[in-house]
C-alpha cells in the first residue's frame, strides 16, 4: 500500500477537488449520457464542506478526498474521489477502513450513493456496504456498524 494520511480540508481545497471529480467522474458519467464538464465541478462547489472532508496526500501530494457528513441516524461518505495514479494501490480501502472503524465504534452506520455501474461499487461491497436503492443513476448503499 502507499504511504498516505489525511488533513482537514480548508476552502482553498476546492478546486483542486472540483477538477479531481471532473477527472474521476467523466467515464460513468459518459457511460451514462450525464457528462457536463461545468456542472460536474460546479456539483462539488455547491456541496463542498470543508468541515467534514478531508484531503488524502500520498507521498506528501493531493491524492485526493473524502467527506463524511452527519445525517441523522447515520453518516453520509460523499466526494470519495482519488487520483487515477494512486488507484488500485489499497489506499482507497486504507481511507474507508479508517472512517469505518470510527463510525463502528460510535456505533454509526454509513450511506452513501454511487454512479450505476461505477468499479467503485465492489470496493463499497467488499467493506460491507449493502444496496439499498436503486435509481437510473444512482446505487444508494448502507452499511450497519460493526461489533
Amino acid at each position: 500500500m502507499a504511504d498516505w494520511n489525511m488533513r482537514p480540508a480548508s476552502s482553498a481545497d476546492v478546486e483542486a477537488v472540483a477538477e479531481l471529480r471532473a477527472v474521476v467522474l467523466r467515464g460513468d458519467l459518459e457511460r451514462l449520457g450525464r457528462y457536463d464538464p461545468q456542472r460536474v465541478r460546479q456539483r462539488l462547489r455547491d456541496g463542498f464542506d470543508a468541515a467534514h472532508t478531508r484531503v488524502i496526500e500520498v507521498g506528501g501530494a493531493f491524492a485526493g478526498c473524502v467527506a463524511l457528513r452527519p445525517a441523522g441516524d447515520a453518516h453520509w461518505l460523499e466526494h470519495f474521489y482519488l487520483a487515477p495514479d494512486v488507484q488500485g494501490a489499497g489506499v482507497g480501502s486504507g481511507v474507508l477502513r479508517a472512517l469505518l472503524e470510527r463510525c463502528d465504534r460510535d456505533g454509526i452506520p454509513v450511506r452513501l450513493n454511487v454512479l450505476r455501474g461505477s468499479a467503485a461499487q465492489r470496493l463499497y461491497e467488499r467493506h460491507g456496504f449493502t444496496v439499498e436503492a436503486e435509481d437510473p443513476v444512482d446505487v444508494f448503499m448502507v452499511r450497519p456498524p460493526s461489533s
